[in-house]
């Protein structure tokens, strides 16, 4: 089987990188790849590039087979680079520009696609997660995010949520870390002495992918909706922390819609008590978006 060309943009955003770096790692997995990973250019140089179908910076690049690209600022690089060397556009999220553009895009079920032959439909983002075959049931995260354009916050009542949860079952050892978004004093309010602190300044980039495979139970805020969908993808069991909502929203309805069909837990329902449960099925969307792109377009 001969190698497939794959050239990634990136935009300097860790949370698109992520998803298209899963995707590619998932593609790997499947055939052999070689991957160039590109900064899009300026807008300009760009549109120019577009317009006369040349790059001189692409042009010792080998002829790609993909162009992948998560994050608005890559759109137009897709799209130059398609029309100066070849190779298929796959966005990942909505795009700003038309969808027909565009050889593939994958779009999360609560950004509500419509159905047309270019559109894979995603449970969520897409993350370099894998299943973890060491997961713990005595361990716990508690993984806090902070106030967002969809849902407030609610000191108080994010720390008694937290200490129904380690009261519940003391077998559980449990770890707690914050987010960039997290007010400062929000650790300032003592927990409990079985609750280990981590703050996300003391955290690296490998540190939650690393906990998330030993942790047999997570909670986390309904603002962290990516944090959601990496423990998903762990195979975590996933309890949800009620933090006020805002509005009605996609990233409210996504939670809902995986409430609903049982993957994860709502505080909200009274079921902290209880220990949570792994969903009996594998939830890893970038591994089937990898296999419907390598059965359609790379056999």
């Amino acid at each position: 089987m001969r190698q497939w060309q794959v050239w990634r943009f990136c935009d300097g955003k860790a949370g698109h990188e992520h998803q298209s770096q899963g995707l590619l790692e998932a593609l790997a997995r499947w055939v052999p790849v070689e991957s160039f990973t590109l900064n899009p250019p300026p807008a300009a140089q760009t549109l120019l590039s577009l317009i006369r179908g040349d790059a001189p910076e692409w042009r010792a690049l080998p002829t790609p087979d993909l162009l992948l690209g998560a994050g608005h600022g890559t759109h137009l690089a897709l799209l130059a680079a398609r029309r100066c060397r070849g190779g298929r556009t796959i966005v990942l999220m909505r795009p700003t520009l038309p969808f027909r553009l565009f050889d593939l895009c994958l779009i999360p079920d609560h950004d509500l696609p419509p159905a047309r032959p270019n559109i894979l439909t995603t449970r969520g983002a897409l993350n370099h997660l894998q299943p973890s075959a060491t997961l713990k049931p005595d361990r716990g995260l508690l993984l806090i995010g902070g106030p967002s354009a969809h849902f407030g916050w609610d000191h108080a009542g994010l720390h008694r949520q937290i200490a129904a949860i380690v009261a519940a079952d003391p077998a559980i050892h449990w770890t707690l870390t914050t987010s960039r978004r997290t007010p400062p004093d929000f650790l300032d309010t003592p927990v409990d002495a079985r609750l280990t602190v981590v703050p996300v300044a003391a955290t690296g980039p490998d540190w939650l992918p690393a906990q998330l495979a030993l942790a047999g139970q997570a909670w986390v805020t309904a603002d962290s909706v990516s944090m959601v969908y990496e423990a998903l993808t762990a195979g975590t069991a996933v309890g949800i922390l009620d933090v006020p909502s805002l509005r009605s929203s996609r990233v409210s309805r996504g939670l809902a819609q995986l409430a609903d069909q049982g993957w994860v837990t709502l505080f909200a329902d009274g079921r902290q008590s209880q220990t949570l449960h792994r969903p009996l099925q594998t939830f890893n969307e970038a591994e089937r978006c990898a296999r419907w792109i390598v059965e359609q377009w790379l056999v």
